[in-house]
């Protein structure tokens, strides 16, 4: 009997021990998750798609789908590289293809969302029969439009007007930040060095805030950061461009054509890339 009850111990523990590990696994990947921005630029990208590869072993489930669009959310920030890229957005359409997530009315969920930017904006693949994926592709086009339709006056903290439509003929970057945003600030130098080497070529660049001046002005005043700072306090700017995130940046070409944005903060390389769609040249 005895023989028998440790057998029966024994298949118990092992039918356990995959729910078990999956705790734990899921437990270290909040922790890993949480711990991504301190690494380095080397560091990250690697544990980055370390993270992909794991949360793409765990079982299916909405817990997983939320892993999935969590990692896919830091991803964005900065020059992660193609793979790390394509490995986020393989396992976040992984999880979705497993456990869908269901609408509530007409709102898409957000993991649908973020990965219809990642295969708009970040120059990745995915493959997913869903019609919210869909929708959610269709949506990013749609607003895209209405983009290359806005156009705009603000002041900047001078009270200096600038008209998006009056600046053709220039190549205009849009760029959206606040002074609480850690990405933002992280992108500033970047933006500031490109506008300083292109200007002469007719670049602009619009950094524009739903701040108020003060606080702006508080902030902008010791960074020595050349390109105009606009104010945007109603937001109307905002939602014309339909933000639900910063940072977030416009390339407009001399003609006023739309020809790349980003979804999160990016690093000088990245923003060369988009440039060199323009007729800019170093």
């Amino acid at each position: 009997m005895r023989a028998i009850y440790r057998v029966l111990v024994s298949a118990a523990l092992l039918l356990a021990a995959p729910v078990l590990m999956a705790q734990v696994k899921e437990s270290e990947i909040n922790k890993q998750l949480s711990s991504l921005r301190s690494l380095s630029v080397t560091q990250r990208p690697v544990a980055t798609l370390k993270l992909a590869q794991q949360i793409a072993t765990l079982p299916a489930g909405q817990p997983k789908v939320r892993l999935a669009y969590n990692l896919a959310n830091l991803a964005t920030e900065g020059d992660q590289g193609q793979e790390t890229l394509q490995g986020v957005t393989d396992t976040l359409a992984k999880s979705l293809a497993e456990s869908p997530v269901p609408a509530k009315g007409d709102h898409t969920p957000e993991p649908y969302v973020e990965l219809a930017k990642l295969v708009r904006y970040e120059n990745v693949t995915a493959t997913l029969n869903d019609p919210l994926f869909a929708k959610a592709s269709q949506v990013l086009i749609d607003d895209d439009a209405d983009v290359q339709k806005a156009d705009f006056t603000l002041k900047d903290l001078k009270g200096k007007k600038y008209t998006l439509s009056e600046l053709r003929g220039k190549v205009v970057m849009v760029n959206f930040w606040a002074t609480w945003c850690p990405p933002c600030r992280m992108e500033m130098p970047d933006l500031d060095v490109i506008y300083r080497h292109f200007e002469p070529q007719g670049l602009v660049v619009l950094s524009i805030t739903d701040e108020n001046a003060f606080k702006v002005s508080s902030f902008i005043s010791p960074t020595g950061y050349h390109p105009p700072v606009l104010l945007d306090p109603d937001g109307k700017v905002h939602t014309q461009f339909h933000i639900d995130g910063i940072p977030k940046t416009f390339i407009f070409d001399r003609n006023g054509k739309l020809v790349a944005e980003t979804i999160d903060q990016c690093t000088q390389r990245q923003f060369l890339k988009m440039l060199s769609l323009t007729d800019l040249h170093n």
